[in-house]
């Protein structure tokens, strides 16, 4: 039975919208996911009466689809509300389906009188209009928004927004810059200039048509309401910004003034502007290509001022600040000069420090200009649109690298590593041409391998977890690309075995990331062997947990690390705010580790599977095990080395092809190393979580099993398994591992010695 709704409750208003706005950004379920959960068959069946569901039913919604255990009660309550006195359509186009979800939305704040079914007792509202409703945050167009913010906004529901209304927006704007961390205390003039221009025939009152179309060209009114325009050339990408030191507008040249977030920096070239001159015809931002393969130039691209206390590369004295605009800073080789410096020689751009990474515009160019003159050029005369570069926004273009040069494909995961992810894409895409930034966020790894797809020398960086960096991989197999380019690792997730193995880190904690890019340059190339695995549940079983990935790139588990991981998996979706940290994540994977000493839910593992190895069984009957563990890397669990180290022999001349397709003699194990590379995995026997933890401080080593080419596992009941670090519970199956391919990843330099200590 629902819980009834508070009457004294607050109506929906656009705190919320943007709150909303923040939890679906971060949700990794599509409405269409849930709403399978309200099928007959569906774990949320019995909320749903007819088309509509129940409070308690809303609530599971909110809580399914946003993945969090602890959404406001208030703003949930708002949100029902919202969807009472809605009738059910029969639209046919997703317009009219949106429109009508819109203008019941907006009646229901009308009325702050809770609705109550003529048919039920039961407050209750539709689940089609819920689901489009989220949809339409999930995925709609800036313009669907603003339209959904108008009828927010349009009390009265006649269509067009009054001089009290306007007063009221400008009053719930105040309040939400303020939610947003903006300082406010300038802010209201700016509002009310923005509401007057955005009234184009100066009626004293705001159609929809005005305030969509205004809205769009409105930079203050998207960032408040925190909607994500698709970047054109030329185009800023402005953030909210707080300055540590004096800054200065680059339009009205005035300084910033304020204790909270003063204004807006364009996040690719650093142009900073108070809120209310963000309209007033700034500068364009830096292009990122150039209109045809003739032009050439490689002049600086200068930006004024800010440069205060910086040196200035020319003359070598420093920029000082005169209370204004001062010094000029170049784009792409982020050289700074004084302001009558910038215009001497040399002119010429040539990228800076990070040259080797970077695609500057005069290397990127519309293919389709230059067609005509392919022959005359001694190019391929093909215009076949599969031998041709394309961009995330659909525009054609070729690259053609500066020569000696290995640009940079970088992909960032914004999700991973709490907001450290999306820190590392907005430093990247200053660092680098905004184009060889990909946010996976928006349409995966696709359209950037596509862009990068003919060039013969380049790299690939991934920011993100080990997760991350196996999707990655996946799509590099998919792709068919010319050349497989190597890649290395930005590690942004918890574990971070790979990063590790590679000489990445077991976490990026705000390091300079031209320091990172310039380690890039100095790595070098290694081969890593990746495994496909097939999981054949028994006929007899039934179908238990998805297996999570189908290639196993680190590590492939069952029993006790698994059954710990797999307690953590759980927990952490059941409350995602518990884990948001590295540390807080070890010291709940440390309180699992020790109930599962206490419980020894695996315990007699070895009576309930069997091993063979290229054929070969393993006798694992005088062991007294809880785990087995299959690796790749020498890393698991955010650094364990379960393998251990290896003594040292007389290897010369020895290859792994010369090595045997399977190793099961302890004496022969004992002097066995790791490779990345051999086309071998590693067997390994855990007797514990106690001895897990053992093995975390380095005190000891799991148990040697074998060293082969190929397994089969065969298990007799159900057990707990891991790949990678994705648990889930699997029924009596057969599981088939054998080699896939391998992958270049890059190994980066050994960390350089000073003293007794190292740096990184």
């Amino acid at each position: 039975m629902s819980t009834p709704t508070n009457p004294e409750v607050k109506e929906l208003n656009p705190v919320d919208f943007i709150q909303l706005q923040q939890y679906i950004e971060y949700c990794s379920l599509k409405v269409k996911d849930v709403l399978r959960e309200f099928d007959a068959d569906g774990r949320l069946a019995r909320h749903r009466h007819g088309e509509c569901i129940n409070e308690e039913g809303f609530r599971l919604f909110l809580k399914t689809y946003l993945e969090v255990e602890d959404f406001p009660v208030d703003l949930c309550q708002r949100l029902f509300r919202s969807f009472q006195n809605s009738e059910p359509t029969q639209a046919d186009s997703a317009s009219e389906i949106i429109h009508h979800v819109l203008t019941q939305l907006t009646a229901s704040t009308i009325h702050n009188q809770p609705s109550v079914s003529s048919v039920s007792p039961v407050e209750e509202v539709f689940l089609k209009d819920v689901s489009c409703y989220f949809s339409l945050l999930e995925d709609g167009q800036p313009r669907d928004k603003l339209e959904f913010a108008f009828k927010l906004y349009d009390r009265d529901g006649n269509g067009v927004l009054d001089s009290s209304e306007v007063d009221r927006i400008i009053a719930q704007m105040m309040h939400a810059a303020e939610y947003l961390g903006w300082d406010v205390s300038e802010l209201r003039p700016v509002l009310k200039d923005m509401m007057t221009a955005i009234d184009a025939d100066s009626s004293g009152t705001v159609s929809l048509e005005e305030w969509v179309e205004g809205g769009m060209n409105n930079v203050p009114l998207l960032v408040l309401l925190g909607l994500k325009m698709t970047q054109k050339d030329g185009q800023h990408l402005w953030r909210m910004k707080h300055f540590n030191k004096p800054v200065y507008c680059n339009v009205c040249q005035s300084m910033l003034l304020g204790l909270r977030k003063q204004g807006l920096c364009c996040t690719c070239c650093k142009y900073t502007v108070h809120g209310r001159c963000a309209n007033r015809n700034p500068a364009p931002c830096t292009r990122t290509y150039v209109k045809s393969k003739k032009e050439t130039g490689v002049s600086h691209d200068w930006v004024s001022g800010n440069c205060d206390s910086r040196r200035c590369e020319k003359c070598q004295k420093k920029i000082k600040s005169y209370q204004g605009l001062t010094g000029k800073h170049c784009v792409w080789c982020h050289t700074m000069r004084h302001d009558e410096c910038a215009g001497q020689e040399p002119t010429q751009c040539t990228c800076g420090p990070l040259r080797d990474h970077i695609l500057p515009p005069w290397a990127i160019y519309p293919v389709v200009k230059e067609r005509p003159n392919n022959v005359k050029n001694g190019c391929s005369g093909s215009t076949d649109d599969s031998e041709l570069n394309t961009t995330p926004d659909g525009q054609v273009l070729q690259i053609s690298p500066v020569p000696n040069t290995h640009p940079l494909l970088v992909f960032v995961n914004p999700k991973s590593g709490g907001k450290q992810g999306e820190r590392v894409l907005h430093k990247f895409q200053y660092l680098l041409n905004p184009r060889q930034v990909n946010n996976l966020l928006n349409g995966g790894p696709g359209p950037g391998l596509s862009f990068f797809r003919y060039l013969q020398d380049y790299r690939i960086l991934v920011c993100g977890g080990d997760g991350t960096v196996g999707w990655i991989l996946d799509a590099i197999d998919k792709a068919n690309l010319v050349v497989r380019p190597p890649v290395a690792v930005l590690p942004l997730g918890t574990g971070n075995d790979l990063a590790r193995c590679l000489r990445w880190g077991g976490g990026y904690d705000g390091e300079d990331l031209s320091r990172i890019l310039k380690d890039i340059e100095g790595s070098s190339q290694v081969m890593m062997d990746r495994w496909s695995v097939q999981v054949i549940t028994d006929e007899s079983q039934e179908k238990g947990d998805p297996v999570p990935y189908e290639i196993i790139n680190n590590y492939f588990s069952i029993g006790v690390d698994a059954s710990i991981a797999h307690r953590f998996h759980t927990m952490r979706e059941k409350h995602p705010q518990k884990f948001n940290s590295r540390m807080k994540n070890k010291l709940w994977y440390f309180e699992f580790a020790t109930s599962e000493t206490i419980s020894a839910s695996c315990k007699k593992l070895n009576e309930s599977l069997t091993i063979e190895c290229s054929g070969t069984p393993l006798d694992l009957s005088g062991l007294s095990l809880e785990g087995v563990a299959v690796l790749n890397i020498p890393s698991m669990h955010g650094g364990s080395n379960l393998w251990g180290e290896t003594k040292k022999v007389d290897t010369k001349g020895l290859t792994s092809q010369e090595e045997p397709e399977v190793i099961i003699d302890p004496e022969i194990l004992k002097v066995s190393s790791q490779d990345l590379s051999d086309r071998r995995l590693e067997v390994v026997g855990l007797e514990g979580a106690m001895e897990m933890g053992q093995i975390y401080t380095g005190l000891k080593s799991a148990v040697r099993l074998a060293k082969t080419s190929q397994i089969t596992v065969r298990t007799k009941k159900a057990l707990p398994m891991q790949i990678d670090g994705e648990p889930w519970m699997q029924p009596p199956c057969t599981i088939h591992i054998t080699h896939k391919n391998q992958a270049r990843m890059l190994m980066a330099p050994q960390a350089k010695s000073s003293g007794f200590f190292t740096y990184k």
